[in-house]
């Protein structure tokens, strides 16, 4: 494979796909690479939108398979058996999957060395740890990794980006207007736990901070429309 200039890991949601596009405004469409896992996830949806989102935006794409995931910890993502429960205050949320950002950080790392690539980006929000309890979601935890991995790989210039860690939801819209992708995006990426589109479920966690966030972006912004109706229903 050619050489890269950065390795975007790519869920196929809202964060990771705005990391893509901000990396592609950085460095050009042909210097990035969107990478993506299949870890027995509970839907695959999410990959699929991924491809389209790559696919359109002219971006080359890897899919790897990190399923022993789901044979060593047990949650409500890898665990579809299990229904997705509201997280109990001071107890971590079932949808935990423990050491999933750090391994796939560690696996892009290495995916980026091998392209000759000094960072990778990670869509994580630390409102992900204040509301939904993912301590993997932090710029401390990505320091950390970023420390080892910088020995691991013998490159003292690499580094975990994580431009949206510090926004809030709300605020990741706003850039994602700014880029020119907020439409496209809110059309195609997957942020429901069950894989439904658009507004999802409207109950699972990650449903319930995405709507909040369109909320707020659009009462914000009221001279904003957005091109599907559907989501007039969230304001109401």
């Amino acid at each position: 494979m050619i050489e890269k200039k950065t390795v975007i890991i790519h869920s196929g949601g809202m964060d990771s796909s705005l990391c893509l596009a901000q990396a592609i405004y950085e460095f050009g469409r042909e210097n990035v690479l969107s990478l993506s896992f299949s870890y027995h996830q509970r839907h695959s949806e999410e990959l699929k939108r991924a491809k389209i989102i790559c696919d359109t935006w002219g971006v080359d794409h890897v899919l790897l398979d990190i399923n022993c995931l789901s044979q060593i910890t047990e949650n409500s993502l890898t665990r579809h058996s299990l229904p997705v429960l509201s997280r109990k205050k001071g107890a971590s949320p079932n949808s935990l999957v423990v050491g999933r950002n750090g391994l796939m950080a560690r696996i892009g790392a290495i995916q980026a060395n091998s392209l000759k690539a000094h960072s990778i980006y990670m869509g994580i929000l630390q409102a992900e740890t204040a509301h939904s309890g993912y301590r993997d979601c932090s710029r401390a935890y990505m320091d950390k990794m970023e420390e080892i991995l910088k020995m691991d790989l013998d490159d003292p210039l690499f580094e975990i980006r994580t431009p949206l860690v510090d926004m809030s939801k709300a605020q990741t819209m706003e850039l994602g207007y700014q880029l020119g992708v907020l439409d496209f995006l809110l059309e195609t990426t997957i942020t429901c736990y069950e894989g439904m589109d658009k507004i999802g479920c409207r109950i699972c966690p990650s449903c319930i901070l995405r709507n909040q966030g369109i909320v707020e972006f659009l009462n914000r912004n009221p001279e904003i429309s957005l091109r599907n109706s559907c989501y007039l229903e969230i304001l109401h």
